[in-house]
This record gives C-alpha cells, structure tokens and sequence, in this order.
C-alpha cells in the first residue's frame, strides 16, 4: 500500500487551522457531503456496556440536533460486543463508534480496510470492566487481595481478548497467580456455568456484573482497584468523514460533551437509567442503575468514582491506550506494540473544550447509597 499525504483545512479555528494527515490508499472513501450540508451518520454503540452511556444519553436526548447541519439524520445502531461495532465502521455501515478500549485500539489498525482514529475519551474507572466475581459458596474474603490469591488454581473464565483478558492476566502477573484453568467464555456461557457452579470465578464487565449480583448468581470480590488497574471507553471515527466533514466533528465533539455533562450530573439518574432501560433488553432498572451508581464496600473492592469523565484524551487516557496495545499486540491481536501516532487525534476534543472553557476531566459518576435508587415509571 502506498502511502499518501494529503492536507485537510479544517474549518473553524476552534478545531485548527489546517493539519497534515499521513493516510493509506484503502477502499474508495465513503462521500459525506460538502461541509454545512445535511449530512446521514450511522453510530455503532454499546448499551450494553455502562462505561459507553453517554452513546445512550446521546441516543436519548438528541443533543447532536443542536450541531449539525439541519437536515441531517442520525441511526444508532446497539452493537452487543464493541468488535461487532469495529467490524461495521471497517465495512462503512457506521461512520462513529462508541466503545470500550480493546476494539478502539484494534480499529486503528486496520488501515488496509479502513482508517478509523481515536478522538475522545467516554470514560475511565477501575470497576466497569475490571470486576472479578466469585461463585456464591466460595469462602468471605476479608480483603479483595485474599480472594486474588485465592484464584490460585482454581477455574476462571473471561471473554479473552478483551479488557476482562487484560484485566485477568495482569491480576496474575502481578499476584503470582496460576489458575487451574483459564477459559476463553462468552458472557452467555459464564452466567450459565456459574449457575451450574461450573467455574469458581469470572471478570465481567457492567451491567452484567450487576445483573449476576443482583440475580444472587455469583458475589462481586475484587475489582480494578486493589491492583490498580483501570479500564476506558473510547470515541471512534472513520477518518474520511474527519478528513471530508469537520464541521460534522466538531458538532459531534460539541454534543458529546453535553452527553458527559449530563452523565456527571446526579440530579440525571433517573433520566439515565430510563434511556438505558429503553435501550436494551433483559436488564432490569435497578440493575442498570447498580452498574453505573452503585455503590460497593471496601470488601468488594468498592470506589467512589464509578466513572471518571475526561472527555478528552488525557495523559491518563494515553497511558492506557499505549498499556492496552501492548497486550493486545502480546497476543497477537494486532501486529504492532505501539499505535501509528495518527491513531489517536486529541485535537478536536481539545479546542472543543478551549472554546467552552472547560478542563479535562469534565466530570465524574460517583457511587450513591442504595436509598438513592428510583425504579423508572
């Protein structure tokens, strides 16, 4: 493949005056329209996966009407597992992608399809990902680091190659932990087996770690904060509608933000678990809203922050991304250690912010007692 350059005038010194892109000769690039017309986007989110929940709000309250060019139309498409959504954008059937880190950096690096770049942060915490469960008759662990070491031996399950993978192994690494068995299990087959007390313990990601709880399937044990380790969500775009339209961008950007205000705002609960409730299926609201407000003790590996809003790609962002493809480049998920540094393109999310003046990260999702909880009417 050939490599290019091509220079692109952004539009709008809020995003930048021109910048130069180095892109790859790839399929025929899909025609957005000349900047300020109305343009017709498909989005690929994740409902099912709580950390991504300002796809849900946006989903929810339209706040992209504000932006884009009148006329324009918005499809949101749920993608149940985050590679179901790179898969789609790499095809051309959705051009915006709400997902978790893991498909976020492998989108990136399948320039021979499609050129797809990183451009903003959905959220950044230690227990939407990362959180170990435990099979009901196991013994209390009086810390979460007695049960890590408890894994020792025994049957643990995660979907590899995903954030739970990273997660899991790192857990191990760091604990000196040798399971018995360490199974590559869908979330279907883990609910399943703990129901069949098949596994001794699992990492799954919300709201399916709160659905196992509060369904009495397994006890919650350990998350990402004993062994500090976080989990992301990031913001993903095709590169020819950045390259064609960024004016589009920058609305985006611009009703994002106003998605992540809204998260971080207690007094929007209710609001929030009703749009999520609406969005998916088999999921009650108070399970929802457990997976985003609930809160955990020390026991549990509990944290105050559930969800730590930086909406740009902060220095914190970048450390996880680079952490990330190492791993995955470690199993051969993709076949470079470190991002091409186009991967990742903080810009709009940054003078988006200087314009609004406002500072990363914008906000934060904190854990609420359980009196908080009103069921959706």
């Amino acid at each position: 493949m050939k490599h290019v350059k091509r220079l692109v005038q952004f539009i709008g010194a809020a995003i930048v005056g021109g910048a130069l892109f180095a892109s790859h000769a790839v399929a025929a690039d899909i025609d957005f329209g000349k900047p300020g017309t109305p343009i017709k986007l498909v989005v690929g989110y994740q409902p099912y996966y709580t950390q991504s929940w300002s796809g849900v709000v946006m989903r929810g309250k339209k706040f992209y009407e504000k932006y884009l060019p009148k006329g324009s139309e918005v499809e949101f498409q749920v993608g149940l597992q985050g590679a179901i959504i790179v898969n789609n954008m790499l095809a051309g059937k959705q051009h915006i992608g709400y997902m978790g880190d893991m498909p976020a950096i492998v989108s990136t690096t399948k320039q021979e399809v499609a050129d797809i770049r990183i451009v903003a942060t959905l959220g950044l915490g230690y227990d939407q990902c990362n959180i170990f469960l435990v099979r009901n008759d196991a013994p209390k662990f009086p810390k979460p680091v007695d049960f890590l070491k408890w894994l020792d031996g025994k049957q643990v399950a995660v979907p590899k190659g995903s954030c739970t993978d990273r997660y899991a192994q790192a857990v191990y690494k760091k604990y000196n932990v040798q399971p018995a068995a360490y199974l590559n299990q869908n979330i279907e087959v883990i609910t399943s087996n703990f129901r069949a007390g098949k596994i001794d313990a699992a990492v799954i990601w919300e709201p399916t770690a709160s659905r196992l709880v509060q369904e009495g399937l397994a006890r919650r044990a350990a998350s990402g904060v004993t062994p500090e380790e976080n989990d992301g969500g990031f913001l993903a775009m095709r590169f020819d509608l950045i390259k064609q339209r960024p004016d589009v961008v920058k609305a985006w950007m611009n009703a994002e933000l106003d998605a992540q205000l809204f998260l971080a705002d207690p007094k929007n609960s209710s609001e929030v678990i009703k749009y999520a409730l609406e969005q998916t299926t088999g999921f009650s609201d108070k399970v929802l809203w457990h997976s985003l407000y609930g809160s955990y003790t020390p026991e549990q590996d509990g944290t105050k922050v559930r969800n730590a809003l930086h909406y740009a790609i902060t220095p914190q962002a970048t450390e996880l991304i680079n952490r990330a493809s190492t791993f995955l480049h470690s199993i051969k998920s993709i076949n470079v250690p470190k991002l091409r540094p186009e991967a990742v393109m903080p810009e709009f999310a940054n003078a988006v912010l200087a314009e609004r003046k406002l500072k990363a990260p914008i906000g934060e999702v904190t854990a609420q007692p359980d009196s908080a909880f009103k069921p959706v009417k």
